[in-house]
């Protein structure tokens, strides 16, 4: 087994253990896991702040492999989540509970989505159709279309709902994003239709499968720990979604295409993504802050990104989590931010 790879199974899936400890017996497990996925991750960044290592591509089955098994981590802590939360083991209205719920969310958000995200630029069907389900698990389906549609293709212009603006909040960004995604995925599935000759409401629409899929992941939870259930999901995949538009909001943040006299936009290119060296954190989120190589090519193993050198590409001040953080704080975001941004767009 290649070491790098060893280092993404274990920085991803360390608090796997203590996650399902704290679900079955609350206590101290459910600390350790909020701990590393929080603090621990962070302080290593801090020590250890840049990564230059170049990607490997030989490692591209190994990827998939942990790919596949995170997608059955996902699915086995979701359901778990629900049944102990709803009142079967921690309560979630505990502080131990509650520790665990911020502890799970964090995972799906960095480490599901992020997964997730990956699998839907796959080649292989079996493969796409993993991330499309985990993204459906967290009632946000239509991602797996309007990601790879509508943002890979608009990035940095206003035709993107995921790309944040110069002095937007987190929060303007947020409500504008998740209704603005839906409907613009929703516009280029109808437009792929249209070139086959199919109506809106074709079987072949996903946008079908993601509302289905939604209802059925939701009466899954019904069955397994009722209406309680019902609500404990409701909550995590909010959770988890918000997690995933912190990291586009933060990706993205004030970097534009220039737009030429016919209308058309500038390429896309490395300095249209915001990317971060953090080591731990890298490892934790399979390398999606090296983002301006994998808007380059989208295809690409998440092993195999490569982190742009300084100067090539906009590198945020502190490691991605850390600015997600700092983004639900708008004043403090734009104080930390406006400068690295505004020397980007002047450059």
């Amino acid at each position: 087994m290649p070491r790098s790879f060893l280092a993404f199974t274990l920085a991803t899936l360390f608090p796997l253990p203590f996650l399902v400890a704290g679900a079955l017996f609350g206590g101290w497990a459910v600390w350790i896991a909020l701990f590393y996925i929080t603090l621990f991750v962070a302080g290593v960044d801090e020590f250890i702040p840049a990564l230059t290592r170049d990607g490997d591509p030989a490692e591209d089955d190994e990827a998939d492999l942990l790919s596949m098994v995170l997608v059955g981590v996902h699915f086995f802590l979701l359901f778990l989540m629900v049944w102990a939360l709803s009142g079967h083991g921690t309560r979630l209205f505990s502080l131990s509970g509650l520790a665990l719920f911020a502890a799970t969310g964090l995972f799906m958000g960095q480490v599901s989505n992020s997964n997730a995200h990956e699998l839907i630029h796959r080649g292989a069907r079996g493969l796409r159709r993993a991330g499309k389900w985990v993204y459906i698990s967290l009632l946000f389906g239509h991602h797996a279309s309007a990601h790879p549609l509508v943002h890979h293709t608009h990035v940095g212009t206003p035709n993107d709902p995921n790309t944040s603006r110069m002095g937007e909040s987190f929060y303007s960004f947020a409500r504008r994003a998740w209704l603005g995604s839906f409907k613009a995925g929703l516009k280029a599935e109808e437009a792929r239709l249209a070139q086959i000759g199919a109506g809106r409401w074709d079987r072949r629409n996903p946008y079908l499968l993601y509302i289905g899929g939604a209802v059925l992941m939701l009466l899954v939870s019904l069955i397994i720990a009722g209406w309680r259930g019902v609500l404990v999901h409701l909550m995590l995949a909010a959770f988890a979604q918000t997690q995933l538009m912190l990291s586009d909001y933060v990706q993205h943040y004030g970097l534009e295409r220039a737009q030429r006299e016919d209308g058309s936009f500038e390429p896309v290119s490395a300095v249209h993504s915001w990317n971060a060296p953090h080591w731990l954190s890298s490892l934790w989120m399979l390398n999606a802050p090296r983002h301006s190589d994998h808007h380059a090519h989208p295809a690409k193993h998440y092993t195999a990104l490569e982190i742009p050198a300084r100067g090539e590409a906009p590198m945020l001040p502190y490691a991605l989590p850390v600015m997600a953080c700092i983004a639900l704080w708008p004043k403090r975001w734009r104080r930390v931010m406006t400068p690295h941004a505004e020397a980007w767009r002047s450059a």
